[in-house]
C-alpha cells in the first residue's frame, strides 16, 4: 500500500487548496490533484486515506468515458502538465488531469433518486424535499416517484444550503437553469441504470458544472464518485433501513464515538478505519468500473 499523499508540492505555480484537491493555475487551464486528505464533518483529518485520491480520479476518468458529454478534461499525462510536474511524476501519476478553465457555475446540482440523507430528514418533519411536495407514506430509503432535481449553494466552509430551483434560476436565468436541470437529470439517469447494471444503487449525487467563454455547459470537477454520490449495495438494500455504503462511513461512524466535539481540529484515525474506508472506496472502483485497482 502506498503512504498516503496529504499535500502536493509544485514549485512556482499558484495554488488554491480545497478539502481533497490542490488545484493549481497555469492561466488558461488548470491541473486538479486529489490528494489522500478526507473530509467528515466540514472537518479535514489529519490521516489520509492511501490511494483515495488515485481511486477518485480513475473512476471520474471512467464516467467521463462512459458519458461522453463535453467536459473539461485535456490530458492525464503529467508530461503535458509543464516541467515543474514531471518532477513530481511519481506522486502525480495516476491523480492529476489537465483540465480548460471554466466559469464555475456557482451550484451544485443535486439529483436525488432516493429519500435518504437531510431529504428524509426534511421529509418527516415537512413532508417535502428542498421544498418539494412528496406523497405520503413514503420510507427511508425509499425510491422516489422520480428523480429530484434538487440544487444547493456550495460553500466554500462549511454545509452547502438547499435552494429552490426557482431560487438558482433568478440567479442563472431560465435558459442556463432548464439547461443544468435537464442535463444533471440526464446524467444521473444514464448512470444510474448503469450502476444498477454493476449491483449498486445510485442513491444520489451532485454535479459541477461550468460555462466556457461561449456560453457552452461542460462538466467539471469529479463525477460520480463516493465522494460525491451516495452508492448503495442492491444486494442488502431494503426500503425503510439505511443501507451501508460505498464511502467514509466508517470514519463518520469513529468519530461519532471517539468524543470529538466536531469544533476542535479532528483526531487522527486508527489503523482499523484506514483500512476499511480504503477497502470501501476501492470495493467502489472494481465494481462499478469491472476492473481491477492496480
Amino acid at each position: 500500500m502506498n503512504p498516503p499523499l496529504l499535500q502536493s508540492e509544485i514549485v512556482g505555480v499558484p495554488v488554491k487548496r480545497g478539502k481533497v484537491r490542490d488545484v493549481y493555475d497555469l492561466g488558461d487551464r488548470l491541473v486538479i490533484v486529489a490528494t489522500d486528505r478526507i473530509s467528515a464533518f466540514d472537518g479535514v483529518l489529519p490521516t489520509g486515506i492511501p490511494d483515495k485520491g488515485r481511486i477518485l480520479s480513475q473512476l471520474t476518468l471512467f464516467w467521463l468515458d462512459f458519458l461522453k458529454i463535453p467536459n473539461h478534461l485535456i490530458s492525464t499525462d503529467v508530461a503535458a502538465m509543464g516541467s515543474a510536474f514531471v518532477a513530481q511524476t511519481s506522486a502525480l501519476q495516476g491523480r492529476s488531469m489537465l483540465v480548460r478553465k471554466a466559469s464555475v457555475v456557482p451550484f451544485e446540482c443535486v439529483v436525488r433518486g432516493y429519500l435518504a440523507g437531510s431529504g428524509w430528514k426534511e421529509y418527516r418533519k415537512q413532508g417535502t424535499v428542498c421544498g418539494i411536495a412528496l406523497p405520503a407514506g413514503l420510507q427511508e430509503c425509499q425510491q422516489l416517484p422520480e428523480p429530484l432535481f434538487t440544487p444547493s449553494t456550495k460553500a466554500e466552509t462549511g454545509h452547502d444550503e438547499n435552494i429552490s430551483y426557482e431560487t438558482m434560476a433568478a440567479a442563472t436565468g431560465p435558459t442556463l437553469a432548464a439547461e443544468l436541470r435537464d442535463r444533471s437529470l440526464d446524467v444521473y439517469r444514464r448512470a444510474s441504470e448503469y450502476s444498477a447494471s454493476r449491483g449498486i444503487i445510485l442513491a444520489d449525487t451532485k454535479f459541477e458544472w461550468g460555462q466556457m467563454p461561449d456560453g457552452s455547459l461542460i462538466l467539471i470537477d469529479e463525477v460520480l464518485t463516493p465522494d460525491s454520490s451516495r452508492f448503495w449495495p442492491r444486494d442488502s438494500y431494503q426500503p425503510g433501513r439505511n443501507p451501508p455504503s460505498f464511502d467514509k462511513q466508517f470514519v463518520r461512524d469513529w468519530l461519532e464515538g471517539s468524543g470529538w466535539d466536531k469544533n476542535s481540529p479532528p483526531p487522527p484515525l486508527p489503523a482499523e478505519v484506514v483500512e476499511k474506508t480504503r477497502a470501501k472506496y476501492v470495493e467502489a472502483f472494481e465494481k462499478l468500473t469491472g476492473r481491477k485497482f492496480v
